[in-house]
């Protein structure tokens, strides 16, 4: 399926809706008529934005993000955040990001927020790959027009600013990374939401099926399971989604 059918799909859930509640719906103004199918389309139709978004890849839905601006003449991310609320948006927007600019995004607010988020930046540059962190550099660069290792140096100290200043360099001997780890961040913080929704959003669809597989020999039960214990609504909806269980974690 193309990314144009996809806005149509999109577009002709949101009018079918649109014409039950509106019938007199034929008598607005086009421009008018898009404001809706936009409004209801991240506003209310949330289910059909989860099928869609979850079951495209990256590059997929960066082109759907792009037929929506030309169809609309408006920015996808910017409606979400504007649409979506807490934990559903957060999934939701960072589907909508490359994963180089995903991590440089994440890594920016960790060191630039009121409180430093320690987690979130040992996460992301102990887990990516020499070429990933490359990118995420060039990333961080062209998203915020600043460096990543002078914002370290600055917003850090100590052994820590150390060791992620060796990190972000990004010329480590690459070896096996025990998929394992990503699972056991997401228990060991309590089901800690950012922490799931980095890991789930930021890992291959290979990945996924190694945490999944570590997951369930760690703990004993799914991490569909566990999802469903911890989330609840759509961000529920869009966790489980991203995750894929296999049949029996349903």
């Amino acid at each position: 399926m193309t990314h144009t059918s996809d806005l149509l799909i999109l577009e002709e859930n949101v009018k079918v809706r649109f014409i039950l509640v509106h019938k007199r719906w034929i008598h607005f103004a086009e421009h008018n008529m898009d404001k809706y199918v936009i409004h209801f389309l991240v506003g209310c139709e949330k289910d059909v934005l989860i099928e869609i978004l979850t079951q495209r890849c990256n590059s997929q839905r960066l082109m759907i993000a792009e037929a929506y601006r030309d169809m609309y003449g408006r920015d996808l991310i910017t409606d979400l955040k504007e649409n979506l609320s807490h934990h559903f948006k957060e999934v939701m927007v960072g589907l909508m990001y490359p994963p180089a600019s995903y991590d440089a995004h994440e890594l920016w607010h960790a060191l630039k927020g009121v409180d430093t988020e320690e987690k979130c930046l040992i996460d992301i540059l102990a887990s990516r790959s020499n070429m990933e962190i490359f990118q995420m550099k060039e990333a961080y660069l062209m998203q915020y027009n600043t460096d990543l290792q002078q914002d370290i140096d600055s917003e850090t100290s100590g052994h820590f600013r150390d060791t992620l200043m060796n990190l972000a360099q990004g010329t480590r001997m690459e070896g096996y990374a025990d998929p394992s780890t990503a699972a056991q961040d997401a228990m060991d913080f309590g089901f800690h939401n950012k922490t799931v929704i980095r890991i789930l959003i930021a890992r291959s669809e290979i990945d996924l099926m190694n945490i999944r597989q570590r997951y369930k020999e760690r703990y004993g039960k799914s991490l569909f399971h566990d999802i469903k214990h911890f989330a609840s609504g759509h961000y529920e909806s869009a966790l489980l989604a991203v995750c894929a269980g296999d049949a029996e974690d349903y």
